[in-house]
């Protein structure tokens, strides 16, 4: 078959682009592979080198301070330099509490692996900027929380209570039936928000939480007849060869399920994309052009799952296939560090929606340095010749995003991120 041609948005007036034959479906399939994101973020990366980029300048030299700056946090985290996973179970246990281990506690085998991805879906889910206001007080201990670890007990809390089942005699599970109903009065009551303490995106919070429902009933070849998100864990099952199931098939299969819940991102013929931005400066002759993913809260729940499914014997293999997190605190470390100079200053003063170039930009330059920071920071933990191997979920939680939380309590009152997002409640 011959290729056709059509004139491309991104291109100059008269100029043509060779545009493939491959289907949409099969584009979007595409766009979910990690390779696919280390691509082009690669390509973005490469452009800033360049001095091609409309909104930053690269600093490449400020790399090897910034890896000071994240050996020292890891060492004064992890002083044995045994760094677990990077993963919403590390915010489950804020305040030093092993929650988990209680809930679960009666549990075993496939049910426990189901069990912790009823629980972690939502909570991944509900984790976006919350503002710098908002607290969560836990009830059963008194402590309060604030932002990531704020929303991980808060979602630990409702879920613990049974608040996304509707079977009384199993809470511990999260099901179409009850997320199709779940309005934002309802999660602000299990939030604790309301006046004086204001939680950004409720509204949007809510919808992807009717979003997960309404997907959970439309697949049930991914979800099983149960009608609930622990199901998924029997479809991996079933997919894994000799009890191994791939990273990069992992996180494939996760965007294709979760992928129809965020709302108004782009299609492509149809197709939803998820985790898929515009930027000009990564060209592709297809129908692909100019799209940038990144599945951040997708690539986040892949190394949450790894401790679980491991658990009841099935193993997550070749995580290095998996990148970066192209999060603002991952991203803070980088502008706050001096890596990444916007060429704005006005841009340091004013909200960007999460589809602006900027925005875009950001992400993906942070997903690729993060490739080139791992070997850095790995050299100066052990600096004996040798180095240190730092895969990237041990890099995060080591690491750059604690790293990057306190240079913005030390530059910014409220430790915001270095550009403000108008969150709606549904992205990173």
């Amino acid at each position: 078959m011959r290729p056709w041609r059509r004139r491309n948005w991104w291109t100059r007036r008269g100029e043509d682009c060779t545009i493939s034959p491959e289907s949409p479906a099969a584009a979007a399939a595409r766009l979910r592979r990690p390779a696919e994101i280390r691509a082009r973020c690669a390509d973005m990366l490469a452009a800033g080198e360049r001095g091609a980029l409309p909104h930053f300048d690269l600093r490449t030299d400020r790399l090897g301070t910034v890896a000071d700056v994240v050996a020292d946090v890891t060492r004064e985290r992890y002083p044995d330099l045994a760094i677990p996973w990077h993963s919403r179970w590390r915010h489950f246990e804020a305040g030093g509490i092993d929650r988990w281990g209680r809930l679960a506690s009666g549990l075993a085998g496939a049910e426990r692996a189901r069990v912790a991805l009823d629980l972690l879906v939502p909570s991944v889910l509900l984790d976006a900027g919350t503002g710098g206001a908002w607290r969560f007080r836990e009830g059963a201990t008194g402590k309060v929380f604030g932002r990531s670890e704020g929303l991980a007990v808060a979602s630990f809390s409702l879920f613990a209570s049974g608040g996304f089942s509707s079977v009384p005699e199993g809470p511990l599970r999260t099901d179409a039936v009850t997320l199709c109903a779940f309005d934002a009065e309802r999660l602000a009551r299990a939030f604790q928000a309301g006046d004086g303490n204001r939680l950004e995106g409720l509204d949007g919070r809510a919808q992807l939480l009717r979003s997960l429902g309404q997907t959970i009933r439309a697949r049930p070849d991914l979800f099983g007849d149960s009608g609930r998100v622990g199901g998924l864990f029997d479809h991996f099952r079933a997919r894994s060869r000799e009890k191994l199931l791939g990273a990069a098939e992992l996180l494939e299969t996760l965007v294709e399920a979760l992928g129809p819940v965020w709302p108004g991102r782009i299609r492509l013929d149809g197709n939803t994309l998820g985790d898929v931005w515009r930027h000009r400066a990564v060209r592709r002759a297809d129908k692909t052009d100019g799209l940038v993913p990144f599945h951040k809260l997708c690539q986040w729940l892949a190394y949450s799952l790894v401790e679980p499914f491991g658990e009841a014997g099935l193993e997550v293999g070749d995580i290095g296939a998996l990148t970066g997190l192209a999060e603002y605190r991952n991203g803070g470390l980088l502008i706050d560090g001096g890596v990444l100079v916007p060429r704005d200053a006005q841009a340091l003063k004013v909200a960007h929606a999460p589809g602006e170039e900027i925005i875009v930009e950001w992400r993906a330059l942070t997903t690729a340095l993060l490739d080139r920071l791992a070997p850095l920071v790995g050299a100066k933990l052990k600096p004996d010749g040798a180095g240190m191997d730092l895969p990237l979920p041990r890099l995060l939680e080591g690491g750059t995003w604690a790293a990057g939380r306190r240079l913005a309590a030390a530059a910014r009152e409220g430790a915001g991120p270095p550009i403000r997002l108008a969150s709606d409640g549904t992205v990173f």
